[in-house]
């Protein structure tokens, strides 16, 4: 029975991840942060399959620790720092652990199971500025937020210990990918709930930010299966992993609202902009707090040499996507 580490298996990736790998007989391993009251998150339901260990990822000692007790054959760094905006407002956080938590990672693996392969969470927020669209692998990074910036440390050492000690170390580049079990302060599971609680009569406008900032999106069960099929492979390497579309966040709103029952009619531009209902009635608004300090306009992915090369393809379209988030959440309010 292959074992494999999760860290991160508290949030939306790790618990899908977690019940993937179950799926295919693993042993699972979750690293959690102890608090003084214990949580699994989104992995509450697999607490009886999963072994939970804690550790820290800015704590050396744990995470050797959790190598030791886990003896994994797989790792999986889905920790993270993860709300962009919230890197902003604590970037040596970010810094501590999407950058230099990736090398105590790597260096516990280092020492305590070299050939163990490794997955680190790379994200498109390292575009940020896109040089080319659509972005691929060798497209230059030019990351707009201390997450990215961060990230692409994590991206760039994962590579030097790949080269500098043959770990099996791949970057998975990750779009957008969203689900039912996205943290609230996401944007995308904002605009759901609140389609959610505006239907039900509990909310009157949702305020966002960019309405024309353009994604790709995609949902979370199929992005682990990418990060999976890596670690597979002869010859570890690096995959973007997207849906090959792009959708601005009007579009989501356009789509959540219609399946709320709310067909939405868009009115004006940038700070003055606004979705209305069918009765005239302002349910979208632009809130200029919202707005990052340095915008990212477009990430749009090219999945093909992740499509190629690990035989991945997504199977949960842009519109099922949304429709199972606004779903999800009527049912819960």
């Amino acid at each position: 029975m292959p074992k494999a580490l999760i860290t991160g298996i508290t949030g939306q990736d790790g618990s899908y991840l977690a019940e993937l790998l179950i799926s295919k007989n693993y042993e699972v391993f979750g690293l959690v942060r102890r608090k003084s009251q214990l949580g699994y998150g989104q992995s509450e339901h697999l607490k009886e399959r999963v072994t939970f260990i804690d550790g820290d990822m800015t704590d050396t000692t744990s995470l050797v620790k959790a190598m030791t007790i886990s003896s994994a054959d797989e790792v999986y760094n889905l920790a993270a720092n993860s709300f962009v905006a919230s890197s902003w407002n604590a970037p040596d956080s970010a810094a501590e652990i999407n950058a230099v938590g990736v090398t105590k990672l790597l260096e516990a693996i280092r020492f305590v199971k070299p050939e163990a392969r490794f997955y680190q969470a790379s994200t498109s927020e390292m575009f940020g500025l896109v040089q080319e669209i659509p972005q691929k692998e060798t497209t230059p990074f030019y990351p707009r937020s201390p997450y990215g910036v961060a990230k692409l440390y994590g991206h760039w050492i994962t590579k030097n210990y790949r080269e500098s000690y043959g770990i099996f170390a791949c970057n998975g580049i990750l779009f957008n990918h969203e689900s039912e079990r996205r943290g609230a302060e996401f944007v995308t599971r904002k605009i759901t709930l609140a389609a959610a609680a505006i239907c039900k009569g509990r909310q009157e406008v949702l305020e966002l930010g960019n309405l024309s900032a353009q994604r790709d999106w995609g949902h979370s069960e199929d992005y682990v299966r990418a990060m999976w099929l890596m670690l597979q492979q002869d010859e570890p390497d690096d995959y973007v992993v997207a849906s090959g579309e792009v959708h601005t966040v009007r579009d989501f709103c356009a789509v959540a609202f219609e399946r709320a029952g709310m067909a939405l009619t868009w009115s004006g531009e940038g700070l003055d902009e606004t979705g209305t209902d069918k009765a005239g009635r302002v349910r979208v608004r632009v809130n200029p707090a919202f707005f990052r300090p340095a915008e990212v306009d477009i990430l749009f992915g090219d999945p093909s040499k992740a499509e190629q090369k690990l035989g991945w393809k997504r199977e949960i379209s842009f519109e099922r996507l949304v429709e199972r988030m606004v779903d999800h959440d009527l049912a819960a309010n």
